[in-house]
């Protein structure tokens, strides 16, 4: 029922009822223990079609809180949200493949910070969750030290429970996204999609029917090592191109010093001349496994996110949806822009304690406000 509500933005008891099917006095009794748990509250009345107006439910922001950890290897970023989803705060390091000792001392002062600020109730503080790249030392990408191998030999779960007072879930950061995804973003009107995660890297996750599939050994979605067929410059994975470090490696070899996203759409003829070029040969690169997925997921969309800027994920996702349609296949996936922010990871690992303790474990339990392909 909790689920209900927070799809719904707000419903009245009488709502809840012919949206989950259960009787009135069972709604009537799980809204009371939710209410004493201070996980919903009422929010005023409405006017329902006959009748004194109906008392509605909405969920209460305060009820809970977590933070958000996402290591990658070209940042850090750190957020903290309430029940509602809201970002109450928000801080990221930008470094290029930081060492595991500079990643948990930052995260030591973020904590501090967090806490002092006093806009989370520690009392009603869930957990933390953490997203990271999985093997995230030992994928070899433009410019990587050989030090960053020390990553390997790094328990995560340890080092954060080092740091903080509560539980920790440590999850792939394209899944995390995707989970964000799911719960906050696209996912109230699509049950299905695939999420593509541009990023160092290049990650994906797949949700089939409001549930993220992990797949038997919990690594599907791994569209970065697909080989790309286009095979250009010798390049035998699609991640060798589309990923923000095949971007900047791109970019340094055209005279161009830029290694932060920000950098990406400043007024620089050079720079948005091999940026358009990079979103042809990225477009060309990410074709064929797009219909793959079409083909073989048939999913209501193909969603595109990550730290990406807004505007080259528009172009990109436009290049992509022409060649989908010029693919003639009987019906693809559209492809369009994740509606999360690029600290997608970051939230959805904040989640992550949220599906552990509150909300459904199985992402979307009921199918409110969803259809199959969704608009």
């Amino acid at each position: 029922m909790l689920q209900a509500i927070r799809v719904s933005g707000e419903a009245s008891r009488s709502n809840l009822a012919a949206i989950t099917g259960l009787t009135a006095p069972t709604i009537a009794n799980i809204a009371k223990r939710l209410l004493d748990a201070g996980l919903i509250r009422e929010a005023g009345r409405r006017q329902g079609p006959r009748g004194q107006p109906a008392s509605q439910l909405v969920i209460n922001p305060a009820g809970g809180f977590s933070i958000g950890i996402n290591i990658d290897r070209d940042h850090i970023t750190i957020v903290s949200l309430d029940l509602a989803g809201s970002v109450l705060t928000r801080a990221t390091l930008e470094a290029a493949f930081a060492m595991p000792d500079v990643v948990a001392g930052w995260l030591r002062r973020q904590i501090e910070v967090i806490r002092a600020s006093k806009l989370i109730d520690e009392r009603r503080m869930l957990g933390v969750g953490v997203a990271m790249p999985d093997d995230l030392g030992r994928v070899t990408l433009p410019h990587r030290p050989s030090a960053y191998e020390s990553w390997n030999d790094v328990d995560v779960q340890a080092m954060v429970e080092g740091i903080v007072p509560w539980p920790v879930h440590i999850d792939n950061d394209a899944a995390a996204a995707a989970i964000g995804e799911a719960q906050f973003g696209s996912g109230m009107v699509l049950s299905s999609f695939f999420y593509v995660l541009v990023s160092a890297g290049l990650g994906g996750g797949l949700v089939i029917d409001g549930n993220y599939f992990r797949g038997a050994g919990a690594r599907s979605g791994e569209i970065g090592f697909m080989p790309d067929m286009t095979r250009r410059a010798g390049r035998q994975t699609v991640q060798e191109t589309v990923s923000l470090s095949a971007l900047y490696a791109r970019l340094h070899a055209g005279g161009c010093e830029i290694d932060t996203v920000e950098a990406l759409t400043r007024e620089d003829a050079t720079v948005a001349l091999i940026v358009e070029r990079w979103i042809e040969d990225a477009a060309q690169s990410l074709i064929e496994p797009l219909i793959a997925v079409s083909c073989l997921v048939d999913p209501g969309a193909v969603l595109i996110g990550g730290r990406l800027p807004a505007t080259l994920v528009d172009a990109l996702v436009k290049r992509l949806n022409v060649m989908l349609a010029d693919s003639r296949l009987p019906s693809p996936a559209r492809v369009v822009r994740a509606t999360m922010s690029n600290d997608a990871p970051a939230i959805g690992a904040a989640i992550l304690p949220f599906l552990d303790h509150i909300l459904p474990s199985e992402a979307i339990l009921m199918q409110v406000g969803h259809t199959s392909g969704g608009d």
